[in-house]
């Protein structure tokens, strides 16, 4: 094999390494419990870190054992590869850019509205049917009663730094003015209020705020939280794949090239 092919298919290995990345950042995705309830973009992520892996290795082995058509099959897949990478961390981004948390008046947890979050996610817990199939997973985690075991004194709960899932979904809006027992049950105020979650908010364990408003915003704040972290990922994979196609491409050409040449100083002879 000749030195170009083999610089060539090491060039190619890279983008089968990069790879690894991106497919594992989308099982971390799937693992998370808001993530495996909604089922939103693990699945693309794994699916495109497996497209990299299969692309790269046609390019290593086009290389290696000297296929162009294989190579060239390599050079037009990765750059759409690239390209599908590239818009998927552009969508991430533009889906993630808004929403915050909401200080509560003497908590140290924060608060969540889904209108501070963007239309596209809110649509994804919007509508009584896709809502009910995420409360029935989200209800069938420990999630909440993790707090239980952990918070035992109200002092110690106001002061905890939970989850924007936890903080929405298993607790009564601070507004509401409840009073504390343990993280996950509370006693009604006498006087009503006119914020629907309020009533909403049921002490039966399987129930508790999963039919909130706050609870669907802390999910959301939850998905973006992890879905930046996994866009982080995605840009420094990004960042080197398309390193990788540059140098693989230049090689690629060079070698042609060189093999062009070659043929026409025989060809003179």
């Amino acid at each position: 094999m000749a030195l170009d092919d083999t610089v060539i298919a090491g060039i190619n290995f890279l983008a089968v390494l990069l790879s690894v990345p991106v497919i594992a950042i989308g099982i971390w995705l799937a693992m998370q419990t808001d993530n495996s309830c909604v089922q939103l973009l693990q699945w693309p992520v794994i699916a495109i870190g497996i497209v990299i892996l299969l692309v790269g290795l046609a390019g290593f082995v086009g290389a290696f054992w000297r296929m162009p058509r294989l190579l060239l099959f390599y050079l037009v897949a990765m750059l759409v590869v690239i390209l599908l990478l590239g818009s998927l961390v552009i969508f991430i981004y533009a889906v993630t850019v808004n929403g915050s948390g909401h200080p509560a008046p003497n908590r140290a947890y924060l608060e969540y509205r889904l209108e501070d979050y963007s239309g596209w996610l809110r649509r994804r817990v919007e509508g009584s049917y896709k809502w009910n199939r995420i409360k029935k997973c989200l209800s069938s985690t420990t999630v909440c009663a993790e707090l239980n075991q952990t918070y035992r004194l109200a002092e110690d709960f106001f002061s905890a730094r939970m989850s924007p899932l936890q903080s929405g979904c298993c607790k009564p809006p601070t507004a509401c003015g409840y009073t504390f027992v343990n993280p996950t049950y509370w006693i009604s105020p006498i006087s009503s209020t006119s914020d629907v979650d309020c009533t909403l908010w049921s002490n039966d364990q399987m129930a508790l705020c999963y039919s909130c408003t706050s609870c669907k915003a802390g999910l959301l704040a939850n998905l973006r939280r992890e879905w930046r972290r996994a866009d982080v990922v995605l840009v420094v994979t990004l960042v080197a794949l398309i390193f990788v196609y540059v140098m693989g491409f230049c090689a690629f050409r060079n070698a042609k090239t060189d093999q062009l040449f070659r043929r026409y100083k025989q060809g003179h002879n």
